[in-house]
């Protein structure tokens, strides 16, 4: 059920400690296509994020200039109603427009060309409670049967952080009347009761074929009995429920669109899916990456059969909801190792054959290639015994999958000879931290003694997921080792204070015998305990599975005084990758606040540029008209849990001269 927030536990990193250390789909599918569009967030409903433009190359890249920066002013450290800001948006871009929402739930449209303002919606969203306010993305959709020109015959949809879904004309920013009520529909009908804060969208609706898809957030550790995840479809023209999936295991009734139609609850304590969606309009598929059922770290009886669905993807038929298959990456998840990374369409060549494929990373690490019509891994998935759990009342999963091709991007296991340290003294500490802990690989259950999860509960893999460029056949993620520590605590033996974290410290687990006590593993001096580095690129050739190259990924510019920049330690990230036709990786997503560019081919880093704010985010590249000059724009406002200062650029780089 985890968030974004992987590197929130940096932002402990302290500077001294551095100091010394189907419409959608053709634009962007077509190698070679001349792609002026940019209609979803991933570039198409297969959200491979590859532009096949290629005016931007690798003997021109580094002449690459701002060509203009739009300020939303909708930016936050945080206040007593809710946490700092994070921007992680990647707008759209449209027949000339740019369009994305801020982290207050605002719509802003700017001519794609010039960045200028054309105009904003504001969806008056209440961010009370709300533990860091953000918004992914929007959605894009066109009515085929309205006629040219008719109001609201294009739509942008916003779900917002108070749980609503609103439908915009494009034209001028007005509120859709004929959809839902005034415009909106209340994502809240249905959930039952929910406390503050505790279930809204952060991630953008998906719009396909006449429906849009809507998933949401639910807080990590609280409670058995949570809001459910079901994922609901509504009609696009009108607002109405057309379906639900309600992710009960089989056996058991789920609730439907009718029955919620007529005052039914939808299911609690279900798995949801707060991550980026992907679509295959041609065989009528929804792709979906689910988190793991309420409470995180402690199932035992109480938490029944709800992992049936939980850490998977799940392709659902997009007419029905009805589930065509799903693929487990994660048995019985105690770690928070819900899918977080969107899940990633593209062919892939066997024996002379193009497969319709899909990437599903992780926070693992590992890296899953599926036969996207039938969720067959491609290449051989093993089931490995793993540790027992040592909890009164839980029983782990005695086995869990393991993806042989990719190998995993990260370690699966750690000795105490791996720890680090800038010294002597914080490498003792570290291990001295190690001895205390239960740990014997990657999926060593949480104990009462306390055990060490690595990767993290963010991951590995998160929210930005991967890039691929369809003409090679080159999958391009970026990844980081942020470990954790995971204590169970009876509840009769716990004194602390109740109120519940989502990221680090309690989590109260309700109605089961344990509270979770959840801790970035850092040293003395606020390091992680494990060798840098901690950020890293890595590129793989989805033909064969093999690792192409490998790249640090971040410096402590602006961490470490005076001697950041020579520090290639990498950092923990936000975002993801952008392919393109010139042969370039575009990404920025460290804490360091550059933007660079690599050599898709060799790893080499070709340009980077300071941004005004960390860019934790995913970048875009188009051309605003026929014949004109592409663009890359990424959004740079930071991440607070990251630990990088929030801010609200939209920068907009090109070539001098076009």
């Amino acid at each position: 059920m985890h968030k974004s927030g992987a590197g929130a536990i940096y932002s402990r990193i302290s500077s001294k400690a551095l100091l010394f250390a189907a419409l959608l789909a053709p634009a962007c599918q077509a190698a070679g296509a001349e792609a002026a569009q940019w209609p979803s967030v991933g570039g198409s409903l297969e959200s491979q994020h590859y532009s096949p433009l290629a005016d931007i190359r690798k003997d021109n890249v580094a002449k690459l200039q701002v060509a203009w920066t739009y300020h939303s002013g909708d930016f936050s450290k945080g206040d007593a109603s809710h946490g700092g800001t994070a921007l992680q948006v990647t707008p759209l871009m449209v027949d000339g427009s740019l369009y994305f929402c801020t982290p207050y739930n605002r719509i802003v449209a700017l001519d794609a060309e010039s960045g200028r303002e054309k105009w904003t919606f504001d969806a008056h969203a209440k961010l009370d409670g709300i533990y860091t306010p953000v918004c992914r993305g929007v959605a894009y959709w066109r009515d085929t049967q309205a006629v040219a020109g008719a109001p609201c015959r294009e739509r942008i949809f916003m779900s917002t952080l108070n749980a609503k879904l609103w439908a915009v004309d494009p034209a001028n920013g007005h509120a859709c009347k004929d959809f839902g009520e005034a415009g909106n529909v209340d994502l809240l009908h249905g959930i039952g009761e929910a406390r503050l804060a505790e279930y809204y969208p952060t991630s953008a609706p998906l719009a396909v074929n006449d429906v849009v898809v809507v998933g949401a957030f639910v807080k990590d550790g609280q409670r058995l009995h949570a809001p459910g995840g079901a994922v609901r479809a509504f009609d696009a023209r009108s607002g109405e429920l057309k379906w639900v999936f309600d992710p009960v295991p089989p056996g058991t009734h789920a609730v439907s669109a009718e029955e919620v139609k007529h005052g039914a609850t939808l299911t609690r304590g279900t798995p949801n899916v707060w991550a980026p969606m992907s679509a295959d309009p041609a065989h009528g598929l929804i792709y979906l990456p689910t988190g793991n059922p309420s409470p995180d770290h402690y199932a035992g009886t109480e938490r029944g059969q709800m992992d049936y669905y939980g850490s998977s993807v799940v392709a659902v038929d997009a007419t029905s909801g009805a589930v065509r298959w799903h693929f487990q990456t994660v048995h019985h998840d105690l770690w928070d190792y819900d899918v977080a990374a969107q899940p990633v369409l593209y062919q892939q060549h066997v024996d002379g054959k193009e497969v319709p494929a899909l990437i599903q990373a992780t926070k693992t690490g590992q890296v899953f290639l599926l036969d996207r019509l039938s969720g067959v891994p491609l290449f051989p998935v093993e089931e490995r015994p793993v540790p027992a759990s040592t909890v009164p009342g839980e029983t782990a999963s005695p086995t869990q999958p393991f993806a042989t091709r990719p190998a995993p991007l990260a370690p699966l296991n750690i000795t105490r000879e791996d720890l680090w340290g800038l010294t002597s003294y914080d490498k003792r500490k570290c291990r001295e931290q190690f001895d205390a802990l239960d740990y014997k690989g990657i999926f060593t259950p949480p104990s009462l003694r306390g055990s060490l999860e690595y990767p993290g509960l963010g991951g590995g893999v998160n929210w930005g997921s991967v890039s691929v460029d369809p003409v090679h056949n080159r999958m391009v993620v970026n990844l980081q080792t942020a470990p954790f520590t995971l204590k169970l605590v009876k509840r009769a033996d716990y004194k602390g204070g109740t109120a519940g974290s989502d990221l680090v410290g309690l989590g109260p687990q309700e109605e089961t015998p344990y509270v979770v006590l959840r801790g970035p593993y850092l040293s003395p001096w606020q390091t992680p305990c494990v060798r840098p580095p901690w950020g890293k690129l890595v590129a793989i050739d989805l033909n064969t599975g093999n690792k192409l190259w490998e790249h640090e990924l971040g410096t402590l510019h602006g961490l470490a005084p005076l001697v950041g920049d020579r520090l290639h330690w990498g950092t923990p990230n936000s975002g993801g990758s952008l392919q393109t036709g010139g042969g370039l990786v575009f990404i920025a997503a460290t804490m360091d606040k550059y933007f660079r560019a690599f050599d898709a081919d060799s790893g080499a880093e070709l340009w980077r540029t300071e941004l005004p704010y960390a860019g934790n985010a995913t970048p875009l590249s188009y051309r605003a008209r026929p014949g004109g000059r592409q663009f890359l724009v990424i959004a740079a406002g930071g991440h607070a849990p990251l630990g990088t200062e929030p801010g609200d650029a939209i920068v907009a780089f090109t070539l001098p001269g076009q």
